[in-house]
């Protein structure tokens, strides 16, 4: 794709906090995709900003017509206080400071009209929700109806003249991004993304590292300051989005992006190296995936099967979860494809900051300590039978493994194999074929599960430590709450101590242990891990080449003396500084790569 040409236009830096690692240099394409309203933004050119500032009084105009139509029609029902409701939602629309903001945004910013409307009010709104006042609280509502009803009042017969199309290279800026818009971004034409909002420990960064898309978040109020189609460099190393960068800039970050590539082609060009330590100490080192068309790339990474296939995002994608035939058709694609090795299942995983499970008649209080996880299927047997039985269909041609995520005791996981028995029963009445290579597992994330280890050890194949969750619920740290995300550490000596009881259950019960959360593929964490005696890790197929050499560069005995020290350390700042320094001293052409 032809890049814009590089015109004398001032170079800008946003600054965010960098969640995934890689440099990005393409157009912005801005999005809006965290309500309802969230119209796509385009630009416009000089001679149609005229033209879309009468498209804006206009469907103002319209929205002020209905609003007092509905004022009259509310008095006669109901009387003078209801319908002072809609008096104050024309108020809305006469107030000139939001009007000549729209105006502006649209003749100085070359954006369509819609967009620059829905920008403003977010700054509006956003605004009043930060303010600890229960009456302005309880008007942002108002404002965002006004905001709905005006976006839904303009003409839909214009035509869009973004040089930008879905085929081409771009970067993504958006208020948000939810965790199925970012399993579901093309990365064949997606280069990078940016949001207002986020933190590096939400799922949907998470996801941003698994699938290799360089990504900042917490860029604060950029929208409404950006020009849409502007050339822009994403930082994904220092969180810096440059827009308008400079013919110097582009050539710097140009050369960054050649250092890197040649760095991540030596480490590609070892994938069928085994995953084996200096002294003789082998791993299991598998992919993460969320849909099948990744399959192909966890194979070219050297990946050593699927360590986590998260079932939520197939089953969740539509309106409808897809019916037994559909399920078995994908899961059976996914054991062949991964053939000789293992595909391990997580069972539906929703709830708290991942997927919906289904529509509540009441927004739970708490969704991170409420319906998730193994409750949803548990309390939902016909749909977890469903998945099942696919699931154990699939067995028929490979080797799989099937865990139960959200455990927090032994009943859970004796109730969720009874179901899978059940479903045994059944397909084997049905003359349908079964595999003999099926292991159960139970993911160790909260910290009841990990005291308990030792009696869950008795009842599962091997377990699967979920480090994303296990952190959050030691720490009672909402992972996605900003105000507290810097207390969100894996290197805490709780969340150590947590596995290490983990760890020493599945030994003397031999079962097998793996680890499929962040810590896995956190090249600092690595020897810690080793050092522990965990057998395999799972992480996104882009960290697979990082993590074998990792893994090659290292002995187990270095990695149990330096645990040794770890377990003295008494703060995630000591042990955060004995990690680093080993990492540096083992493999310092490896970090920030």
């Amino acid at each position: 794709m032809r890049m814009p040409d590089l015109i004398a236009i001032e170079e800008k830096t946003f600054y965010g906090i960098a969640v995934s690692p890689g440099i990005a240099i393409a157009p912005l394409h801005v999005i809006a995709s965290d309500t309802a309203i969230a119209p796509d933004a385009y630009h416009i050119p000089d001679d149609r900003i005229n033209t879309e500032q009468q498209r804006f009084g206009k469907a103002v105009h319209i929205t002020k017509k209905q609003l007092h139509e509905l004022e009259k029609r509310i008095r006669t029902i109901s009387g003078e206080d209801e319908a002072r409701i809609f008096e104050a939602h024309q108020m809305v629309l006469d107030d000139n400071s939001l009007i000549n903001k729209v105006i502006n945004a649209i003749g100085k910013r070359n954006l369509n009209a819609e967009y620059a409307f829905f920008a403003v009010m977010q700054n509006f709104l956003e605004a009043m929700r930060r303010v600890p006042d229960p009456y302005l609280a309880e008007r942002t509502v108002d404002l965002e109806d006004v905001c709905q009803r005006v976006i839904n009042n303009f003409d839909r017969h214009h035509t869009e003249t973004s040089a930008i199309s879905p085929d081409e290279h771009h970067i993504i800026v958006s208020h948000d991004l939810t965790p199925s818009d970012t399993a579901m971004i093309d990365r064949n034409r997606v280069l990078g993304f940016a949001t207002e909002l986020g933190s590096i420990n939400s799922h949907t960064a998470i996801l941003a590292r698994s699938l290799g898309i360089p990504a900042i978040v917490n860029l604060g109020d950029a929208l409404i300051r950006l020009k849409t189609l502007s050339l822009c460099i994403l930082d994904g190393y220092a969180g810096k989005l440059i827009v308008n960068p400079t013919e110097e800039t582009v050539a710097h970050y140009k050369k960054l992006q050649s250092e890197k590539a040649a760095i991540r082609l030596q480490l590609e060009a070892k994938k069928d190296k085994k995953s084996v330590t200096l002294d003789g100490t082998d791993l299991i080192l598998s992919a993460n995936i969320e849909f099948n068309h990744e399959l192909e790339a966890a194979s070219a990474s050297g990946a050593q099967g699927i360590g986590l296939y998260r079932t939520e995002f197939f089953l969740l994608n539509g309106d409808d979860i897809p019916d037994e035939e559909e399920q078995t058709a994908a899961y059976i694609e996914a054991v062949k494809a991964s053939a000789p090795h293992q595909v391990i299942f997580r069972t539906l995983d929703a709830g708290g900051d991942k997927l919906p499970a289904e529509p509540l008649d009441e927004p739970e209080p708490n969704p991170f300590l409420g319906w998730r996880g193994i409750r949803v299927s548990l309390d939902r047997p016909e749909m977890f039978r469903q998945q099942l039985r696919a699931i154990l269909r699939a067995s028929a041609y490979g080797k799989i493994g099937i865990m139960f995520p959200f455990i927090s005791g032994v009943a859970e996981v004796r109730a969720s194999i009874e179901h899978i028995e059940a479903c045994k029963a059944e397909l084997l009445l049905e003359g349908i074929p079964i595999g003999n290579e099926i292991e159960i597992g139970a993911m160790i994330e909260i910290p009841s599960a990990a005291l308990i280890a030792h009696h869950i050890a008795k009842e599962v194949d091997f377990f699967s430590i979920g480090t994303n969750d296990l952190v959050q619920y030691t720490l009672a740290v909402d992972r996605v709450n900003s105000h507290v995300a810097s207390l969100y550490n894996p290197s805490h000596p709780s969340v150590l101590e947590l596995m290490r009881i983990t760890l020493l259950a599945s030994q003397k019960h031999g079962i097998w242990t793996g680890v499929c959360g962040e810590m896995a593929g956190d090249i600092y964490m690595i020897p810690v891990l080793i050092g522990m005696g965990v057998q395999e890790l799972s992480v996104g197929t882009h960290q697979v080449p990082l993590i074998r050499e990792a893994i090659r560069s290292l002995k187990k005995s270095d990695c149990e003396d330096l645990l040794k020290e770890i377990e003295s350390a008494t703060t995630s700042e000591e042990v955060t500084q004995l990690t680093r320094s080993f990492a540096q001293e083992k493999y310092p052409h490896l970090l920030d790569t």
